[in-house]
């Protein structure tokens, strides 16, 4: 009676219902969880574990990142501790040392995080995305422009040191500093009125503002700019530089090798005045206190200039062709070229104070006095 009441009377065809049924909701959940995966793709290759040499790459930048931020910091504290370094050019030193412990501080841990999200996506929000890249304007400009201030005061110091005073040496530094942040603001803000957008929403990506007229001006004003600066004061000191070598050389007079007489014509008996194996010299044959100093000077704007130049052409050489052209440049090498350039940040410390024993000893004595 039961069974003839029952829905599937025959207990096997019973059987092969609920084998159907639990098939077909086996492809059902099959089927859900695949929908799920197409549509949280993303998520799940962000929890795909990092290959070996991923790993090694962002250890290397997180090393980069806490080297540059101690590096400059010990600058700044080197600075202002000691008596001596309150004057110029080391405040146009302490200016580079502010934006690059800016660099290390504020944009390159963001700039890491984003490196880390699946497909280099932004997934901060707008507010935070557009206090990054004004800060990564700013500081990176700043960054560039201080490097210049700093090539034009060893340019002046060296060409026009009997003009170059010490007052005015001070005042020119400061203006020249005001100047780097002022513009360097000035760039940094303008996408916030306006001029392009910085965030999508829709494709989660946080970048400097695209709009071709922006990035004529700010890659000019933030790269190009400076570039020719750097490049001219080069040329200048390496001019200067050959001049004076070129001088010293026709300046020297040769030791005579033979005596020399000086006879004086009169109708007294003649008198002889022997000046044997003399050396007359207006300069000497070494180098002078201020010829080495100059030297060193040169040297090191050099170096500066070209770490300078070769950390950041190839970021804004890109950041200039590919909004133009509408280039797709592989995200990639658009990471490359940027941490290129943040690097730059890292090596300008090391330059200013390997040319300057004065740094050395500084360092020297802060680590001692702390122990």
């Amino acid at each position: 009676m039961a069974e003839s009441l029952s829905p599937c009377a025959p207990r096997g065809q019973c059987q092969a219902n609920m084998g159907a049924n639990a098939s077909s909701s086996n492809m059902d959940a099959n089927a859900s969880s695949a929908a799920s995966a197409l549509v949280g793709g993303s998520s799940w290759r962000g929890r795909e574990p990092f290959s070996i040499f991923t790993v090694l790459i962002l250890t290397l930048l997180v090393l980069l990142t806490i080297a540059t931020f101690l590096w400059n910091l010990l600058v700044l504290a080197t600075i202002l501790r000691v008596k001596a370094f309150h004057r110029v050019p080391h405040n146009l030193v302490a200016s580079t040392a502010v934006s690059d412990v800016l660099v290390a501080a504020l944009v390159m841990p963001l700039s890491l995080v984003k490196e880390l999200s699946a497909g280099r996506r932004w997934r901060l929000g707008r507010e935070l995305c557009l206090v990054w890249v004004c800060f990564d304007v700013l500081c990176c400009t700043a960054s560039i422009w201080n490097v210049t201030a700093i090539a034009l005061d060893r340019y002046w110091s060296i060409t026009r040191h009997l003009e170059y005073t010490l007052l005015t040496r001070r005042r020119i530094s400061n203006v020249m500093i005001a100047l780097t942040w002022a513009l360097s603001a000035a760039i940094s803000l303008a996408p916030l009125f306006g001029w392009g957008e910085s965030y999508s929403p829709e494709q989660e990506r946080c970048q400097v503002s695209q709009e071709p007229s922006y990035t004529i001006v700010s890659t000019g004003g933030a790269f190009y700019l400076p570039l020719c600066v750097v490049l001219f004061v080069y040329w200048k000191i390496y001019k200067a530089a050959k001049f004076r070598i070129g001088g010293r050389k026709r300046n020297a007079v040769v030791p005579l090798p033979e005596a020399a007489q000086v006879k004086e014509a009169s109708q007294e008996p003649q008198m002889v005045f022997t000046a044997r194996h003399a050396a007359i010299t207006f300069q000497t044959d070494g180098e002078t206190w201020r010829e080495q100093k100059e030297k060193k000077a040169a040297l090191m704007v050099g170096i500066l200039i070209g770490v300078f130049v070769l950390c950041w052409i190839p970021f804004f050489t890109t950041e200039l062709i590919s909004p133009l052209c509408s280039c797709n440049i592989p995200p990639v090498w658009k990471s490359i070229f940027l941490w290129l350039g943040y690097s730059n940040s890292f090596f300008n410390p090391l330059i200013y104070t390997a040319f300057n024993k004065n740094y050395n000893n500084a360092f020297k004595n802060l680590f001692v006095k702390q122990r």
